[in-house]
């Protein structure tokens, strides 16, 4: 047969299923993300999963345009998107459109039964008047805190969408700190001349005193600490209004939940956090913040249930696609694990880490299966971290055919002294604030241009467990990979290549490792090193 008129039959073909499954309005039922997701999509997985469950909207359907809205860039339509959503939820489910346009609105609260369709052209923009965004209780980084008001919002819904083809941006800039080390002179000098302020050492700025003096409060990471605010009394949070910046889409306890072909950019900090969520499926959506944006992780899916992450592209100036479950006694006290997740098909661009479980993963993390994602210059690859006090076991965890090219970092990172703990001092007793991480299996993975290869760093008291590595290729790395404080290691078909002559596995404080065919027992303090050729 003809080779050429095959293909084009198969195209032909292919293109007509693709029609087929298109629906004639946004409003049309069921969306392309559920008609194009198909069995194939769970096929082969190494545990069980019911399948993600895909939210489906009547033909019910308005413009916001009908309640006033006004594309100019200057009218606030806050009221009059809200008012659509209100209306359709009302009136039993349908579709909120936003039609081509520059829309500056304030936070958007979705509800049950709304799909939030974007046409071609449509750029909703969030204020920068954060007084727009009320100080509310929720949790960030896992505890549970205040924050304001996140720009799209949804509690305790169901049945919800955002779709389309337009742009949601958070205008994140005008709350982000940002560090001196992350620009050049030049851009440093221009963030400087542009007002803020900064910090005694002058190496971090912020959009204002507010900002820096919620700085101030904190002990660790962004959370203010909870004792400095009692001491201050609650009217300190007016006060660092605007170092309370929020996420730019925050979807709390919701289920059958899609987010489609839109792109979500320039967060305040992080960009979409689903939290206690279930049947939540994200389908061909781009996230974008700059490389400079603190805390800019792309997505943090924090103790959700089913899950699907298919088709998209993340450029985020923190991690970029993130497994999370709560932070310490609040996490473990939550207990609600992150499981049953498939990520497929992804590109990430830039991060502190392509596909990254933790550090906030005190509620468990399981059956997580990623496949065929390509990562192109991220600080880290595949990241795993944590660190003691935060309890909680990552295990069950399966990573297929990720490529991935210029990587400062690690291709593979196991850190469980993330945040600048130290290895040294006296080594506690195994407690419930002891994190675990074990049976975690990784194949298929090509990487050229690295830092270290590969890094293994558990704790002294709960080494990392029963790793398999598998088909693992390294090329143009500095050093080559380090295992320490880990047992029961599997690796098969290692090849390291590094830029100058390096060992190409050191191993230390490990116990039954066999790498391409060759078993250690047991390493202690002395090292031992592996030649791969």
């Amino acid at each position: 047969m003809n080779t050429h008129f095959t293909k084009a039959i198969m195209l032909m073909l292919g293109a007509a299923m693709l029609l087929s499954c298109q629906p004639t309005s946004p409003s049309a039922g069921e969306s392309e993300a559920a008609c194009i997701i198909a069995e194939g999509t769970y096929a082969g997985l190494p545990f069980e999963m019911e399948r993600v469950q895909q939210p489906s909207f009547p033909g019910y359907e308005v413009s916001i345009a009908d309640f006033g809205a006004t594309p100019d860039g200057i009218t606030l339509n806050t009221d009059a998107i809200n008012q659509a959503i209100r209306q359709v939820n009302e009136q039993g489910g349908g579709t909120v459109v936003i039609p081509a346009g520059l829309w500056l609105t304030g936070p958007i609260e979705l509800l049950s039964n709304v799909n939030l369709h974007l046409e071609h052209n449509a750029l909703v923009l969030f204020s920068a008047d954060h007084s727009l965004y009320p100080i509310i209780s929720t949790s960030f980084e896992g505890l549970e805190t205040k924050r304001c008001q996140s720009p799209i919002y949804a509690r305790g819904a169901e049945n919800i969408a955002i779709t389309g083809h337009g742009t949601f941006d958070g205008n994140g800039d005008t709350w982000r700190p940002v560090k001196k080390g992350k620009m050049t002179e030049g851009q440093w000098k221009k963030l400087l001349a542009s007002g803020g302020v900064t910090n005694e050492k002058g190496d971090i700025w912020y959009p204002s005193e507010g900002a820096r003096d919620g700085a101030k409060i904190t002990k660790e990471f962004n959370v203010p600490d909870s004792e400095i605010v009692k001491a201050k009394g609650d009217m300190v949070w007016e006060s660092v209004r605007d170092f309370l910046r929020p996420v730019l889409l925050s979807f709390s306890n919701c289920k059958r939940v899609l987010l489609e072909g839109v792109t979500f950019k320039n967060s305040p900090s992080w960009c979409l956090h689903p939290l206690m969520c279930e049947h939540l499926t994200v389908y061909g959506i781009n996230v974008s913040n700059p490389w400079y944006s603190q805390n800019g992780d792309a997505l943090d899916i924090e103790s959700c249930t089913n899950v699907l992450v298919l088709n998209s592209l993340f450029d985020a100036g923190d991690d970029a696609i993130c497994i999370k479950s709560g932070k310490n006694e609040e996490g473990r006290k939550r207990g609600i694990p992150t499981q049953n997740v498939i990520v497929r098909n992804n590109t990430v661009l830039h991060g502190h880490g392509g596909f990254v479980v933790g550090s906030e993963m005190s509620g468990g993390v399981k059956n997580i299966y990623v496949d065929n994602c390509t990562f192109l210059g991220t600080d880290v690859g595949l990241r795993f971290k944590s660190t003691r006090g935060r309890g909680g076991v990552v295990e069950n965890i399966h990573i297929n055919k990720v490529n991935m090219i210029n990587i400062p970092g690690e291709t593979l990172l196991f850190d469980l002294f993330y945040g600048g703990a130290s290895a040294k001092g006296e080594v506690p007793p195994v407690s419930e604030e002891t994190p675990v991480f074990r049976n975690i299996y990784v194949n298929d993975v090509t990487c050229k241009g690295a830092g270290r290869a590969i890094f293994f760093n558990g704790l002294p008291e709960m080494p990392i467990e029963n790793i398999n590595l598998k088909n693992i290729t390294i090329s143009d790395a500095a050093e080559g990979a380090v295992l320490s404080r880990a047992k029961g290691v599997n690796i098969d078909n290692l090849v390291i290549e590094t830029k100058t002559p390096a060992p190409g596995v050191t191993l230390r404080n490990v116990s039954t490792i066999t790498i391409n065919g060759e078993a250690v027992d047991e390493v202690g303090d002395e090292g031992k090193e592996i030649n791969l050729n």
